[in-house]
């Protein structure tokens, strides 16, 4: 579908046609019952099927063995809840993977958000990963979940948890309301002109009017808005950025500005990022696979292969190991 992204959108992982949930949950209940765990079955399906089909499969599974009563599930200590099976039987990333895709999109989302201001230290990139990247819908449904499921609201966190410009930042994406629609290229001198003034062409930086800008307006309009700026400095508005700012409000900005030039390069970047040097940021990796397949995932291979020689296939193969590579691919090739 196309979208304010400026590209049509291509997933990896599409609703499989003529699903039947009730048999998937037979599949995953026989990979889980006998000796061992057959790893595989339980990939073949999950990685093939969309989020809402997982949801049905998690329904079915527990109409069809709710009551275990056929005696082999009950002595391997089945419970007839999919997800506590599937937490009984597997381990490490490849279990955190699992459940990951058989949580709601949103939920799992704001389960993120939550573990990065968890404790001591907040994982700011985290935040600016979720929180800078998305549309109005699907911030309002993450923020839902939150409140829904930790009975407190995402910006009170935020508000505890950070602060300064970087916290109006984030404040400002969870009041989802920025314009997705109008773009009137009439205005985009004038808004050019007061980014320049707000940052180069003055002493300090007015770090306010970034943020209002960049939050209000829609990714075409700011598109257009980046354009200008261009002819009037000579340099990009990502340079002024970079200059000006610093710490985690130029993190969070330059991923604003990123989405809005090119949101599948930003989250192809990222997938880089979480694999390069030494060890893998896994929880990273797998939050990049599981929320991008259904919406973009295909548009960030494309990118990933531009910007690195490489296939973001090959990246992971060689990152990653066992039923966790098995599942990221899974999910990546489509």
């Amino acid at each position: 579908m196309a979208s304010s992204t400026g590209y049509t959108e291509i997933p990896t992982v599409n609703p499989l046609a003529h699903c039947d949930p009730s048999s998937d949950a037979s599949v995953l209940r026989k990979a889980m019952k006998g000796f061992g765990t057959d790893e595989a079955a339980i990939i073949g399906v999950l990685s093939h099927r969309s989020s809402d089909q997982r949801q049905q499969i998690l329904l079915k599974y527990q109409q069809g063995y709710g009551r275990d009563e056929d005696g082999a599930g009950a002595e391997k200590g089945l419970t007839g809840d999919l997800v506590k099976d599937l937490k009984s039987e597997l381990s490490g990333k490849f279990e955190e993977a699992i459940l990951a895709l058989m949580t709601p999109l949103p939920l799992y989302l704001a389960q993120e958000l939550h573990h990065a201001m968890q404790g001591i230290g907040t994982n700011e990139r985290t935040l600016v990963e979720i929180l800078c990247t998305r549309d109005n819908q699907s911030l309002m449904a993450i923020k839902n979940a939150y409140h829904h499921h930790y009975r407190k609201k995402l910006e009170d966190d935020l508000r505890g948890d950070t602060s300064g410009d970087f916290r109006r930042l984030l404040i400002s994406m969870c009041a989802c309301s920025r314009d997705e629609t109008n773009c009137d290229p009439a205005l985009a001198p004038n808004l050019a002109q007061q980014l320049y003034k707000a940052g180069v062409g003055k002493v300090g930086t007015d770090e306010a009017e970034f943020n209002r800008i960049l939050s209000t307006y829609s990714y075409p309009m700011l598109r257009l808005v980046f354009d200008e700026y261009k002819k009037i400095k000579g340099k990009s508005f990502g340079d002024a950025l970079d200059s000006e700012l610093s710490g985690d409000l130029k993190l969070g900005m330059m991923a604003v500005y990123d989405c809005i030039q090119n949101r599948a390069a930003y989250f192809a970047k990222e997938l880089h990022d979480s694999m390069a040097g030494m060890g893998t940021r896994d929880r990273a990796l797998i939050r990049l696979v599981v929320s991008r397949c259904e919406i973009d995932m295909g548009n960030i291979k494309q990118e990933y292969h531009k910007m690195y020689s490489k296939s973001l296939e090959h990246a992971i193969k060689n990152d990653t190991s066992g039923d966790l590579k098995k599942l990221l691919i899974g999910m990546v090739e489509g």
